[in-house]
C-alpha cells in the first residue's frame, strides 16, 4: 500500500477513528488494531511475506527473554547467535542469495572453470532490510544489558510492524519506541495537527519533486549514449533530488502519521544538501541507518579507539556494508565505499565533526566558503549515486565518461529547465526553513494566508499525481 495513493487514504482515516474512537482508553486494544492494521498494510503486497515478520518478531521475542533469564556468558553468546542466524539467514537468503550465486559463477568462469550453480526465483519482500535491523537491534540491546527483555508480547509486535515506519523507516530502537507502545495513549491535536503538516510536505516532496524528476531520470539513465553531456549532467543532479525528495518525503510522512496516533518518530532527515562536507552529510542524511551502523558495527570494531589504520579500515567497511544493505548489486557496494574514501581525509585531518552547528547561522544566504563546501559536497554525493542509480558498474562507468565529454553539452532543453526550476523553490523553501522540522511554521499568520497555502500545495499533490511512482527504497 503506497502512502499516495487513494488505497491509503482511505485506510488511514479508517484506522485513525477505530484507534482514538472505537478501541480508545485501552492501549492493549489500541495496539490490537495498530497490528492487525499493520499486517493488512504490509499483506496489501504480498500477504505470503507477513510469515517472515511474524518469525523475526517471534524469534527475538523469545531469544530477548531468554537472554534475561540466564547471565552465563556462553549461553548469551549462543541466544545472540541464534538471533543473528535467524534475522541475518533470512535476510541473506532473500535479498543476496542469487547475487552471491552468480557472483561464484562468474568469478570461476573469468579462469574458464565452469561451476554449476543455479539461481533461484526469489521475491525480495518489501522492506525486510529495515525490519530485521529493527528487531535485531532489540536483541543486541538486550545481549548488551542496554534494555530489558519486554514480556508484552502484543506491544512488541506493534513496535516491530508499526505500518507508518515498517517498508522504509525510520529503524526505531526498542529503548525510544517499545516504551510508547506500552502506555496509554491520549490524542494531543497539536501534535496531531504537526502530523498532518509533516504528512503535507512529505507528499509534496515525493509527488511534485521525485516524481517529477523521475521521469526525466528514468530517460536518461535507460539510454545515456542518446543524450550530450550536459542532460547526463542534469540527470545525475535530477537523481539525487528524486531520492531526497522521494525518501526524505516518506520519512516525512510517517513521522507524520505516527504522530496522529500519538507515536514519535525518530528525525531521519536533516536539509542534508546544505552539509559542509561528507560527514556532515551523513549526519543529516538516513540519519537512523548512519546511527544504526555507528552503534552496532562501528563502534563493536573499536570505532575511534584504534590507530589511524584501524580506523580508515572500520570507516571503509561500515560504508561498504552500508552500501550492501542498500542492494545485492556491486553498483550499491561501490557506492558506499565511494563514500568511505570521502570520508577519509576529513578523518586523517580529525575533521569528522568541525560542522556541527547550523550552516548559515542566523543568516539569510550563506559565507562564500560555505556555499562552496555545500556545492562540493552535493556534487560528491551526486557523482557517487550514479552508481547508486545504475544497472551495472558498465553502464555507470559509460555514464560518467559521456557526461564528462564536454564536446558533447549541448542546451538540455526547456522541459528540463522547468523542472529544475522546481528543485530551486524547493531548495529555497528548506534553506528559509532548514533549522525546522518543515516549512509549515506559520500558525502566526492570517487563517486565509495559512489555507490558501495549504490548498494551494495540496492541489499541486493532486495535480501532479498522475505520475505516482512507488517509493525507491521498498526494494531495500
Amino acid at each position: 500500500m503506497l502512502f499516495n495513493s487513494f488505497t491509503f487514504a482511505l485506510f488511514l482515516p479508517l484506522v485513525f477513528l477505530l484507534h482514538w474512537y472505537v478501541f480508545s482508553g485501552n492501549h492493549k486494544r489500541q495496539n490490537l488494531i495498530l497490528l492487525i492494521s499493520s499486517y493488512l498494510f504490509y499483506g496489501w503486497w504480498d500477504y505470503r511475506f507477513l510469515s517472515l515478520i511474524v518469525i523475526s518478531s517471534l524469534s527475538d521475542y523469545i531469544i530477548a527473554l531468554k537472554l534475561g533469564q540466564t547471565s552465563k556468558p556462553q549461553h548469551r553468546k549462543i541466544l545472540l547467535g541464534a538471533s543473528l542466524l535467524v534475522n541475518l539467514g533470512i535476510l541473506g537468503f532473500f535479498k543476496y542469495y542469487n547475487f552471491f550465486i552468480d557472483t561464484v559463477v562468474e568469478s570461476f568462469g573469468h579462469f574458464g572453470i565452469q561451476v554449476n550453480l543455479y539461481s533461484l526465483y526469489v521475491i525480495l519482500p518489501v522492506g525486510i532490510s529495515f525490519y530485521t535491523f529493527q528487531t535485531l537491534s532489540y536483541t543486541l540491546d538486550v545481549y548488551r544489558r542496554t534494555i530489558s527483555p519486554t514480556k508484552d508480547l502484543l506491544s512488541f509486535m506493534a513496535y516491530v510492524s508499526f505500518f507508518p515506519q515498517l517498508v522504509a523507516g525510520p529503524i526505531e530502537r526498542a529503548s525510544t519506541l517499545l516504551p510508547q507502545f506500552k502506555k496509554a495513549r491520549a490524542f494531543e491535536f497539536e501534535k496531531g495537527k504537526e502530523g498532518i503538516k509533516l504528512v503535507i510536505w512529505g507528499l509534496f516532496k515525493k509527488v511534485v519533486i521525485a516524481d517529477q524528476c523521475a521521469i526525466f531520470v528514468n530517460e536518461i539513465f535507460a539510454a545515456p549514449g542518446e543524450y550530450p553531456g550536459s542532460m547526463l549532467f542534469l540527470g545525475a543532479i535530477f537523481f539525487a533530488f528524486q531520492i531526497y525528495g522521494d525518501f526524505s518525503g516518506y520519512s516525512d510522512v510517517a513521522i507524520g502519521t505516527a504522530k496522529l496516533f500519538g507515536i514519535d518518530l525518530m528525525r531521519n532527515f536533516r536539509y542534508p544538501y546544505f552539509a559542509r562536507d561528507i560527514a556532515e552529510f551523513w549526519r543529516r542524511w538516513h540519519i537512523s541507518l548512519s546511527s544504526w551502523f555507528r552503534d552496532y558495527l562501528y563502534i563493536p570494531l573499536g570505532g575511534s579507539r584504534v590507530g589511524t589504520l584501524g580506523r580508515i579500515r572500520n570507516v571503509i567497511i561500515i560504508f561498504t556494508v552500508s552500501g550492501a544493505w542498500h542492494g545485492a548489486n556491486w553498483t550499491f557496494i561501490v557506492w558506499g565505499f565511494l563514500h568511505g574514501l570521502y570520508y577519509i581525509p576529513l578523518l586523517l585531518s580529525q575533521s569528522t565533526r568541525v560542522h556541527l552547528d547550523e550552516v548559515g547561522h542566523q543568516r539569510l544566504l550563506p559565507s562564500g566558503k560555505e556555499f562552496l563546501q555545500m556545492a562540493v559536497t552535493f556534487l560528491l554525493v551526486s557523482f557517487a549515486f550514479i552508481f547508486f542509480r545504475s544497472e551495472s558498474l558498465y553502464s555507470a562507468g559509460f555514464f560518467i565518461k559521456a557526461m564528462v565529454s564536454f564536446d558533447s553539452w549541448a542546451f538540455p532543453g526547456w522541459r528540463m529547465l522547468y523542472m529544475l526550476g522546481w528543485i530551486v523553490l524547493l531548495v529555497a523553501i528548506e534553506w528559509l526553513n532548514r533549522d525546522k522540522l518543515h516549512p509549515f511554521n506559520f500558525d502566526h499568520r492570517p487563517f486565509f494566508m495559512k489555507y490558501c497555502i495549504y490548498g494551494m500545495v495540496s492541489y499541486l499533490i493532486v495535480a501532479f499525481s498522475y505520475n505516482g511512482q512507488q517509493f525507491i527504497y521498498f526494494q531495500f
